[in-house]
């Protein structure tokens, strides 16, 4: 196993698509650039373009960009097994096995912003640096209208129906399996329901460097992400303004040199 540090693929061409035997999945991926690799982790019911097609070419300048599609996500078919945080992240170190990468940044948004926290909790030596946007480490870090359907109508935070229409047409295009759209939203719905975040404790002794990420109108209120930050040692905390939650990764004039600076660290 070689170090993520400096590390590049050479069998992998620049926007490269391809699938890894993982952990029973079927895992698609992609690799765009060259230079020490970024796995980019998407938000739930989404795909690798959804969240970040405006994203990759700004990261690929300078560096490896390993972007995947986790379970039942997009173009990875689901398998009988839970969606869980755990599950997920252990895909994650699953794939950096296969790609002989010892170490990497991770940069996780929303279901992946869980994923990618998890992995630095769970496999530490995984992890060089840790981006989390949109991440809520206890259940009520969201909006009460979040949570509950009743709300949700009213709720200028929920994705809108052209988003809902968006995901599912994105879905029926590439998923393995087009006709189980349904009852994987009700699946990933679940895992995201189920999800009772983690103890003071375990968010204190991560040891990645950090950046905490949320839009001002994000489905995080904002005060559990300044929780999140003050729990995690020495990391950093980023508030876009005037941003929802389903444009944070979109906001690339901000993010692409936010990114730099957070991720950019001597040899």
């Amino acid at each position: 196993m070689s170090s993520g540090m400096g590390c590049s693929l050479p069998s992998m061409t620049t926007s490269t698509g391809t699938y890894a035997q993982v952990n029973g999945l079927n895992m698609y991926y992609e690799v765009h650039g060259e230079g020490r690799p970024i796995v980019l982790l998407h938000g739930g019911v989404l795909t690798i373009d959804l969240s970040f097609a405006a994203l990759i070419p700004a990261l690929a300048a300078d560096r490896q960009v390993i972007a995947v599609e986790m379970q039942g996500h997009g173009r990875t078919a689901d398998i009988e097994r839970a969606i869980t945080v755990e599950n997920l992240s252990d895909d994650v170190a699953g794939l950096l096995d296969h790609l002989g990468i010892e170490r990497a940044d991770l940069f996780g948004f929303s279901l992946g912003g869980l994923t990618a926290t998890q992995t630095a909790i769970r496999h530490p030596g995984r992890v060089d640096r840790l981006v989390a946007a949109s991440v809520h480490f206890r259940p009520d870090g969201y909006h009460r209208e979040i949570w509950d359907p009743a709300l949700h109508a009213g709720s200028t935070r929920m994705p809108g129906p052209a988003d809902f229409a968006e995901m599912q047409r994105t879905y029926e295009r590439i998923a393995p399996d087009p006709g189980h759209f349904g009852a994987f939203m009700a699946k990933t719905s679940g895992a995201a329901m189920a999800f009772q975040g983690w103890s003071d404790d375990e968010l204190r002794a991560i040891s990645a460097p950090t950046l905490v990420l949320v839009g001002d109108h994000d489905f995080v209120r904002l005060e559990h992400a300044a929780g999140m930050h003050e729990l995690i040692p020495g990391s950093q905390l980023a508030v876009l303004p005037d941003c929802k939650h389903m444009a944070v990764t979109g906001r690339v004039a901000e993010l692409a040199p936010m990114l730099r600076r957070f991720l950019t660290r001597a040899a």
